[in-house]
């Protein structure tokens, strides 16, 4: 029995043993087991916190990205609007600065008209009392006078007006004499210059010939072109209208400037007798005219040139010249114009013993801002003085260009010739393309318009129509409104009337005093 308990006892010993072993061994698996769950859960909670962290990041980037953008476009919006705000200031203040230096410019002049008032005023006690103490002159001669006769007073009076009179007399003759001394020469070459006005030269006029005539009717078809792009291209090559009317075998070219108009006109013609008419034929004749037409130019130029007689002119004003053939003032051409011009001019010069050679030359030279004046804006006169400064013509020749038309003040006795030699070449029996008829209607027209102001005694349209001289009464208009009535009556002509180039409106007033001797 008792192997029996020991026997259990041991087996309850092992089993408790082998239990407790069991059980830790369990303990230790199930340890592992929990330490490898916790370890999976820290790694899977690590790499939830890594993705919510990284999304974070993103999502916080992505706010700042719009943040920064929008604090940008606001930051833009704000600059925007004080770079305006600035400029409005600085417009503000310059605009103040202005008002400032207009209102010292105003205390300035007015502060220069106060001392001018002061001293006018002062002046004026001055001359007051001068004047007092010549009443009291007066007074005590005339107290010294009523003492004598009638007689002797009259003869006291005379003898003083004598005095008076003959001082008087002595001071106007010497300024006389100084003034007829100093205006001798150019008086008596004015009055030669008037005289020799009357002279005219025979010559034969040339015109543009804008019409280009065609071997038949069925060439127009070709020159129009499939859809019309032959003329479309020829025109725009040419900067010209073509125009193809019912006319038998003619087109019309039309261009207010006549080299354009000669060079369409050139290439039209070697177009219709070459036969091969289409855009890129058009444009290569074009082209290939116009190189040839510049050399034509020059050319031109030298020509007429030589036959004036100049030989060292710029090669810039020999093509100007030249482009003066194509250019035409009521049918007279303005080249042969020119030439006409320098002779006159050089024959004025030989017979007043001035120098021939320069008087030719800005004869030949007066007109020659006409060549390009449908481009450039002014009168011709100020277009040609600008250009021959530009190629370094003499001073004379420049002042010729720019008072031929008396917009200018006259430096020398050229300029003059040059007024009455253009007036020669342009009034001159044929020489334009304007009837008798239409003249001197014109002319009528035009002192009628003058005529009709109220104030008006005459008027006179004087050299060819350029000018118009208008006489008033000098009691019914005064002098400060002179000035208004010419202006009055350029505006009428100006509204009523169509005439070519510039009329002068000169309106006199004179006052005379006549007495008889008896």
């Amino acid at each position: 029995m008792i192997m029996i308990a020991v026997y259990i006892i041991g087996g309850l010993i092992v089993g408790i043993i082998f239990g407790f072993s069991l059980g830790k061994l369990i303990g230790e698996n199930k340890l592992k087991q929990a330490k490898s769950d916790v370890e999976r859960s820290l790694k899977d909670a690590r790499s939830k916190a890594d993705e919510i962290a990284r999304k974070a990041d993103l999502d916080g980037k992505e706010l700042l990205y719009k943040l920064r953008v929008d604090f940008e476009k606001q930051h833009s919006s704000k600059k925007e609007e004080l770079t305006q705000l600035e400029k409005r200031l600085l417009q503000r203040e310059e605009n103040l600065e202005r008002r400032l230096d207009f209102i010292e410019t105003k205390e300035r002049e007015m502060s220069g008209r106060e001392n001018e008032v002061k001293k006018m005023t002062s002046e004026l006690e001055e001359k007051g009392g001068a004047l007092e103490r010549l009443i009291e002159e007066e007074k005590e001669k005339l107290r010294r006078i009523s003492s004598l006769t009638p007689q002797e007073a009259r003869e006291v009076l005379l003898r003083r007006y004598e005095e008076e009179l003959r001082s008087d007399k002595a001071n106007m003759i010497k300024e006389m004499e100084d003034a007829v001394k100093e205006e001798a020469d150019t008086k008596a070459k004015e009055i030669i210059s008037q005289a020799i006005q009357r002279c005219a030269v025979e010559h034969t006029t040339e015109t543009t010939v804008s019409v280009v005539a065609l071997p038949n009717d069925e060439i127009k078809g070709r020159i129009i072109g499939r859809e019309g792009r032959n003329i479309r291209a020829f025109e725009m090559a040419t900067g010209v209208d073509l125009v193809i009317d019912d006319t038998p075998e003619a087109v019309s070219l039309s261009s207010f400037d006549p080299i354009r108009r000669e060079v369409a006109r050139i290439a039209l013609e070697k177009l219709v007798q070459d036969g091969r008419i289409h855009p890129a034929r058009i444009e290569e004749i074009i082209e290939k005219t116009k190189q040839e037409f510049e050399k034509r130019l020059m050319q031109e130029g030298k020509t007429a040139s030589f036959d004036v007689g100049l030989h060292n002119l710029h090669p810039e004003i020999i093509k100007l010249l030249g482009k003066l053939k194509y250019r035409t003032s009521f049918g007279q051409n303005a080249l042969q114009h020119s030439k006409e011009v320098a002779f006159i001019m050089g024959i004025l010069a030989s017979e007043l013993e001035l120098d021939a050679r320069l008087a030719k030359r800005a004869g030949f030279l007066h007109d020659l801002g006409k060549a390009v004046d449908h481009q450039v804006e002014g009168t011709h006169a100020q277009i040609g003085s600008d250009l021959l400064r530009k190629y370094g013509e003499n001073e004379t020749v420049i002042n010729v260009a720019e008072s031929h038309h008396e917009e200018a003040e006259f430096k020398s006795a050229y300029a003059l010739l040059a007024l009455v030699a253009d007036a020669v070449s342009a009034s001159r029996p044929g020489a334009r393309r304007e009837t008798l008829e239409t003249y001197v209607k014109r002319l009528k027209q035009l002192e009628k318009i003058a005529n009709s102001f109220d104030g008006v005694d005459k008027s006179y349209a004087i050299q060819a129509g350029r000018e118009v001289r208008v006489i008033v009464v000098p009691v019914r208009v005064k002098d400060n409104e002179i000035p208004l009535l010419a202006h009055e009556v350029k505006k009428k002509v100006e509204q009523d009337m169509d005439y070519p180039g510039n009329i002068k409106i000169t309106v006199i007033r004179e006052t005379r005093a006549v007495d008889y001797a008896k």
